[in-house]
């Protein structure tokens, strides 16, 4: 089953349950899916990758506006994301240990053959790959910068 078919069995488990932060939440997904298969240039149905970029976009967004709503006071707003937070991460993979994301990290510079930062973008670009949805763009980020200097 396709993300976009689980969200919409979903959203109708919400809708029935009357469960409207969960309905909210999945809605903005939605509606994140159908932006992505109606851009210029897309053919519709999108890749699992493509899935889970667009999922760990979303919460980078909640996790930077939690940040935001909390330091301005406003828990309210940030209680609002953290709910959509929890509904958005049920979707994405279970996130990798520092030890696990740090031996996928040191095969990947092994099999590109990396000496030092000059060649962290042939590494970053193959991690980012491998790990969508996995891990944090800036755990990977940090911890390919540390192993390679």
């Amino acid at each position: 089953m396709s993300l976009k078919e689980q969200i919409d069995a979903d959203i109708k488990k919400a809708m029935l349950s009357k469960n409207k932060e969960e309905l909210r939440a999945l809605r903005a997904i939605k509606a994140m899916i159908l932006l992505a298969e109606t851009e210029k240039g897309k053919s519709g149905d999108l890749s699992e990758n493509i899935e889970m970029n667009l999922l760990t976009k979303a919460v980078k967004q909640r996790k930077d506006s939690i940040q935001i709503f909390s330091d301005q006071g406003r828990d309210d707003l940030a209680d609002t994301e953290k709910e959509e937070l929890e509904v958005i991460q049920r979707y994405l993979p279970e996130q990798l240990s520092e030890q696990e994301l740090e031996n996928i990290i040191k095969q990947i510079i092994s099999e590109t053959g990396a000496q030092g930062m000059k060649d962290m973008g042939k590494v970053m670009g193959k991690a980012t790959n491998k790990l969508a949805g996995k891990a944090d763009g800036k755990q990977i980020a940090e911890l390919t910068r540390k192993l390679l200097n």
